[in-house]
């Protein structure tokens, strides 16, 4: 089962967590989130592809944002996949996806969030099916994420696509047991960040360590 934890800053925190068997490391650049990773002056340096020798794929996190912020970030910051976590538009995706192809520059992979609250939030997930590699189903709150909060996971029958996702939103250690017999077929892996933190944007490693053999030992 994949795993990816987000909101990373701190470059002693990234590499002691890539030396863990988890298979997305998120980057958020988002003024109003306190993970707000825009203002560390070396990470462009930690995630450029001679320093990074990692397997792990790197997430840039936007809400929102001009396409020309995204376009610029995924080259300077090395992204791997880009995860629009507002309400970024099918169109929004297809003008990104355009604008790669008709350059020479770095390209990435776009990974679309969904707040879920009921199951008619799922009606909106199709629309991106033909843009996205991967899809995030987090818990609707009054943030864009972080909220900390898990939504009903029996929501999750209500999806019928064919995008693999993510779960994300409230997910802590005690949890990998009852991931583990989600009975969804499209369930790739989990989306983990503030139950894991010692402070925003700070990991516990041993407890990330932890989580990843306790989700996978099955698998």
């Amino acid at each position: 089962m994949q795993i990816k934890v987000c909101g990373m800053k701190s470059a002693e925190n990234i590499a002691a967590l890539k030396q863990l068997n988890i298979n997305y490391m998120g980057f958020i650049f988002y003024k109003d989130s306190p993970r707000d990773a825009s203002k560390e002056k070396d990470l462009a340096d930690v995630l450029s592809d001679e320093n990074w020798n990692s397997n792990i794929k790197r997430v840039g996190v936007f809400v929102d944002v001009e396409i020309d912020v995204v376009f610029h970030h995924v080259h300077d910051y090395n992204l791997d996949y880009v995860q629009l976590h507002g309400s970024e538009s099918p169109e929004y995706c297809r003008t990104l996806l355009d604008l790669w192809n008709a350059t020479s520059m770095r390209s990435a992979k776009l990974i679309k969030a969904f707040s879920i609250g009921d199951a008619s939030d799922f009606e909106q997930v199709q629309a991106y099916e033909t843009l996205c590699s991967l899809f995030i189903f987090d818990t609707k709150g009054k943030n864009k994420g972080g909220n900390g909060t898990k939504f009903d996971w029996k929501l999750l029958k209500n999806y019928q696509g064919i995008i693999p996702f993510l779960l994300s939103g409230g997910i802590d250690e005690s949890a990998a047991k009852t991931i583990r017999k989600l009975p969804y077929p499209q369930l790739a892996g989990v989306d983990i960040n503030s139950r894991f933190e010692i402070a925003p944007a700070l990991k516990d490693v041993k407890k990330v360590k932890q989580f990843v053999q306790e989700l996978n030992q099955d698998f």
